[in-house]
């Protein structure tokens, strides 16, 4: 009796461990992962190391199985041996599907996970519209989000804000969300039963951050420590699913707050070929799931593939063409995206946005790659220009004196010119500035201190270089017959002011601008047709018609 109540509290403790091992851990039980696999080979061998110890400390015991009227005795060294053993071919198995699983045998389906489509850039990015601009980055928006928090008396020593800062679009706006988390272990304990009051919302256009706060907290987040952990929650609830590392938070368009948490589907072999299958949508508030088919997902959904998820799936399609070697060694007709990406928001969807290059090194892309974050959607566009880090550093030395550095740029469509547009931030991370690099032509750089200046010093780059697209966004046309006009100098430059009948403005075409020379040739009731802005007194021509 006493020998069977030793091998029942030894059982207990082993079964008490491997739940706290579990409760940590939380492994997914499926075949296709990597951890379920380690927990086993662990298990067992702390089972062999167990019964190891116990033959050295009773070298001539021997305890007894019984198997149905039939006795049969097993010899700790015995069960030590087959331990092992199994825990070698389990190990043995887990490299070689490893391996099977891998580019380097399955190159051909590697490179078929992602179906590339080639489209036609001026027809699928249209003309910008700067409202819907993101022109601020991660750490920009973190900037925001702290000094928000820091304004928020009644939240500020209990909640700080999370790192999640997950770009979407809400309500056809790119913005940034991220929840709050609590301060402390302490401040959890004292918080938890009400949950997290408030999430961050930045609106990426317009600068404007806002702390929305709930009617009921968020209950179910990465901030909790027991069963309400997000990634626990999950897991007890579908405790087959392989989730992705990365779960993002987002609201609808109501703003309620959202946990999106894809599953990893694996298309070759055991472990290899990793896409989305399912995606599984948790109200952060209630902890209500709903498991989603990969093509069932709902449309207000914009992060379903990690944005590195898919820049891998990309570099597969571009790399493994003609097998794994090839991609390794001769490298022939070998693409992969370059070391960055930006986001865009294009059809109500976040797209990410990469270069693509030679793998050879060069400082040129050979075109650019959108990827949609929920469908998978790849597009891409064959436009030879500057790679992006030398988009940046072309930025850089437009402001050298000034030390500031761009960040990694956006893709716009401006005057029908693919063009980069980035912000130029000082060394406290505050954005001080704007450029825009031409990408095909990378030596056609603007900056500006605001967009708006930008765009028209880059506009006038680009009509100054014989781009007939080139259009300032303030211009505007008028015509009619000439009323007056007489000449002004002013700091010693030649100004023509004139009037036209029936229109109250005054107009000045300066001399300077070899493009208003033919303002000589007209005299008073002359018809004339010009183009000018409004935004200095006289208007200013910028066009004789």
């Amino acid at each position: 009796m006493k020998k069977a109540g030793k091998n029942i509290l030894i059982a207990v403790i082993l079964l008490v461990v491997a739940f706290v091992y579990y409760y940590v851990t939380i492994p997914a039980f499926n075949i296709h992962s990597v951890g379920t696999w380690w927990f086993v080979i662990g298990a067992v061998v702390v089972l062999s190391i167990l019964a190891l110890v116990r033959k050295m400390f009773r070298e001539n015991q021997k305890f007894e199985i019984k198997r149905g009227s039939m006795g049969m005795e097993i010899h700790p060294g015995i069960i030590t041996k087959a331990g092992f053993c199994i825990a070698a071919v389990l190990l043995l198995i887990l490299i070689v599907g490893a391996i099977l699983s891998s580019p380097i045998i399955n190159a051909k389906k590697y490179q078929k996970l992602m179906e590339v489509h080639e489209r036609d850039f001026t027809n699928d990015i249209s003309q910008v519209d700067y409202n819907t601009i993101p022109i601020l980055d991660k750490d920009s928006a973190a900037l925001l989000g702290n000094r928000k928090m820091g304004s928020m008396v009644d939240m500020v020593s209990q909640f700080e804000v999370s790192s999640d800062y997950s770009q979407i679009n809400v309500n056809n706006k790119p913005v940034r969300v991220t929840p709050l988390v609590y301060a402390s272990p302490i401040k959890w304990l004292t918080n938890q039963s009400e949950g997290i009051p408030a999430y961050i919302k930045i609106d990426m256009a317009t600068q404007d951050t806002e702390c929305v706060k709930l009617k009921q907290g968020i209950k179910y987040s990465k901030g909790e420590y027991l069963n309400r952990n997000i990634y626990r929650h999950l897991r007890f609830h579908y405790p087959t699913y392989i989730f992705t590392e990365q779960i993002f938070f987002e609201i609808d368009e109501e703003g309620t707050p959202f946990w999106i948490c894809p599953v990893k589907k694996f298309n070759v072999g055991l472990f290899g070929g990793e896409t989305i299958g399912r995606v599984v949508i948790c109200n952060a508030v209630t902890g209500e799931c709903t498991d989603y088919d990969i093509k069932d997902v709902p449309q207000w959904v914009d992060k379903v593939y990690q944005a590195e998820l898919l820049m891998d799936l990309y570099d597969y399609s571009g790399t493994l063409k003609h097998g794994f070697f090839n991609s390794v060694l001769g490298q022939k007709d070998c693409l992969e995206t370059t070391n960055g990406y930006n986001y865009i928001a294009l059809d109500d969807d976040v797209w990410v946005y990469s270069g693509v290059t030679s793998v050879s090194g060069d400082q040129s892309n050979v075109g650019f790659v959108l990827m949609n974050q929920r469908t998978m959607e790849t597009r891409f566009y064959k436009i030879e220009g500057a790679t992006e880090e030398s988009a940046m550093s072309s930025a850089e030395g437009q402001v050298q004196n000034l030390g500031y550095h761009a960040t990694f740029p956006l893709l716009l469509n401006i005057s029908g010119e693919p063009t980069y547009f980035m912000a130029l931030k000082d060394d406290a991370g505050l954005v001080k500035m704007y450029g825009m690099v031409n990408i095909q032509k990378y030596q056609w750089v603007a900056t500006g201190n605001t967009i708006k200046e930008c765009e028209k010093a880059y506009n006038k780059l680009l009509k100054n270089n014989g781009i007939s697209g080139a259009v300032d966004s303030d211009s505007k046309s008028a015509s009619g017959k000439i009323k007056n006009m007489f000449p002004v100098n002013i700091e010693g430059n030649t100004h023509i002011y004139f009037a036209l009948e029936g229109n109250e403005e005054v107009f000045d075409a300066d001399m300077t601008n070899s493009d208003l020379l033919d303002i000589v040739k007209y005299q008073p009731g002359d018809i004339i047709r010009i183009s000018y802005t409004e935004e200095d007194e006289p208007a200013k021509v910028t066009e004789i018609k």
